[in-house]
């Protein structure tokens, strides 16, 4: 089951799509993808749904795809999680999940442009895995817990500002939140559709060059490992976002290439969960 919203920021309406592509509309169960839709959602059921014709079909030919959720409560990031990637940035294998925090006002859409901040000089991108939950998870145990609340998967790009992060004091956030540092979907794909987590290519272009090209069977902490872990320390609610580490190939790990300038054209891909397309601009 794939799910997204259609429409101008602000104002997106909730589509799925059937499995030939069909799109159809969702308004007359939700009024958006959001925590409370999801905290319900049985994609079975719509499934059924779609068999029986009780979805009316949607006209969704040149419209804007915005992020696949709406706005998250909060975005949680998993830093160093692929070992190409830790390697590349001089940095010790974590002996647990580095964990940081996004603005909920990063995430836009897949193909909306992304904006070098005022005063950037390495402004650089991640491809990453998002996952979006699905059902509370308080101190969860088991592998079997976390999957319970994963409500789908999901393309993000995890756009940070380098110099932000690493020399101007304090935390990584100030090299994460500056406005639309998280373009997400087109979709949100359920679990039943998505398979393994830990079997999805990954890819990144540049201006048409290949930068990035790794699979989440890298990942140093696999998927369900991440929602019991951060489950220990904060609780997840529906409709949060997390995005679960980029591999090898940002720019920051080659000395000598250019970073991010405004005219950039940035794709991404990973296997199922579609593709996404960023003209980067100044803010």
């Amino acid at each position: 089951m794939k799910l997204l919203r259609v429409g101008p920021p602000g104002a997106e309406r909730p589509v799925v799509l059937g499995p030939d592509g069909t799109a159809y509309e969702l308004s007359g169960r939700t009024s958006d993808i959001d925590g409370a839709f999801l905290s319900r959602l049985d994609p079975a059921e719509l499934a059924g749904a779609i068999e029986r014709g009780e979805l009316p079909v949607a006209d969704i030919a040149g419209l804007r795809t915005g992020a696949p959720v709406a706005r998250p409560g909060k975005v949680v990031g998993i830093g160093l999680n692929y070992r190409d990637h830790a390697a590349e940035a001089g940095a010790q294998i974590p002996a647990e999940p580095v964990i940081f925090l996004k603005a909920s006002n990063t995430v836009v859409g897949p193909d909306d442009e992304v904006l070098v901040p005022r005063g950037s000089t390495k402004t650089d991108y991640e491809i990453e895995l998002a996952f979006v939950i699905g059902q509370t998870a308080r101190y969860l145990a088991t592998d079997e817990e976390a999957a319970a609340c994963i409500a789908g998967y999901a393309i993000a790009n995890d756009v940070t500002e380098r110099s932000f992060q690493w020399d101007r004091g304090g935390q990584w956030d100030k090299g994460k939140c500056c406005e639309t540092f998280n373009p997400l979907g087109p979709w949100l794909v359920t679990p039943d559709e998505v398979g393994d987590p830990q079997a999805l290519s990954l890819k990144l272009w540049v201006n048409g060059e290949l930068r990035q090209d790794g699979n989440t069977a890298e990942q140093i902490f696999p998927v369900l490992e991440v929602v019991r872990y951060v489950s220990q320390f904060m609780v997840l609610e529906p409709g949060d976002l997390v995005v679960t580490g980029t591999p090898a190939g940002v720019t920051a790990g080659h000395p000598g290439t250019p970073f991010l300038q405004p005219g950039d054209v940035l794709e991404l891909e990973i296997a199922g969960l579609g593709r996404q397309r960023q003209v980067l601009d100044k803010a």
